[in-house]
This record gives C-alpha cells, structure tokens and sequence, in this order.
C-alpha cells in the first residue's frame, strides 16, 4: 500500500497513480517487494524540527526516512519538505516535479538498502536517482 500525506501545508501530489506505479516499478527493478509506504509532505520547520528530534541534526533537509523494511519488503515513511524541493528545484534549475520524484526516489533507495554516508555512496545513490528519473 501507497499512501500520500500532507502535514502543515497546502499541497496536492501530482499525478499521484503514475508515481505510485514508478514507485512500484523501482522497488521491482531492485529485485524487492513494496510492503506499506507511506509519503507525508511537510514544511521545512516540519523537517526541521523531526530532524533535530530524531537524528540530532540541526540542520534543513529535503527528506527523511524511516526503515521498517523487512527482507525484501519495502516498508517506511518518507518526510518530504516541499519547501526544500521547491529551493532545490530553482538552485539546480529543474523542474518542481523532476525534483520531487528525485527526492520521493532517493527516500526508496534508502528503503531497498543504499546509504549516502560516503562520497562513493552519494555517487551511486546519485546514480541511482538519474537511472530511475530516465526510465521511470
């Protein structure tokens, strides 16, 4: 099951039956199973605060994850500041929608077992994104 949420903001996930048969489809290419996911679109102050609460970073971020993965189940929440894509989407000339699937990507690739700790890492996580915003 797909869910998508929206937490202290005015906001209306885009083509929401395509994106979930891409997230469908890029949880299959991983050779994974999809158990429950569930996106909640949020502020940065949103972000922001769950930042500091849960991971002690006191810091902006465009996504948070939270594994409840299982196996080869696929399962978590994925926060998501819309104010972040939306900055990130201007700072890297994208479009707000290109943006937003990376991101909404990037949070599933931390589900299917990828990590961006280490330079190496970011780069194929980076990969990753471009690969699946290709061919999804």
């Amino acid at each position: 099951m797909i869910h998508f949420y929206v937490e202290d903001i005015d906001f209306k996930m885009p083509k929401k039956r395509q994106m979930k048969e891409k997230i469908a489809n890029l949880i299959a290419e991983e050779g994974r199973t999809a158990g429950s996911l569930t996106f909640i679109f949020c502020s940065d102050e949103y972000l922001l605060n769950m930042n500091i609460e849960y991971l002690n970073h006191h810091w902006l971020t465009d996504v948070i994850t939270f594994d409840y993965s299982r196996n080869t189940t696929v399962a978590g929440d994925i926060f998501i500041s819309i104010d972040r894509v939306g900055d990130n989407a201007t700072t890297f000339s994208a479009e707000f929608d290109t943006e937003l699937n990376r991101v909404i990507f990037h949070g599933l690739l931390h589900l299917c077992g990828y990590s961006d700790k280490t330079s190496a890492e970011k780069e194929l996580m980076r990969e990753k994104e471009n690969y699946y915003l290709n061919s999804l």
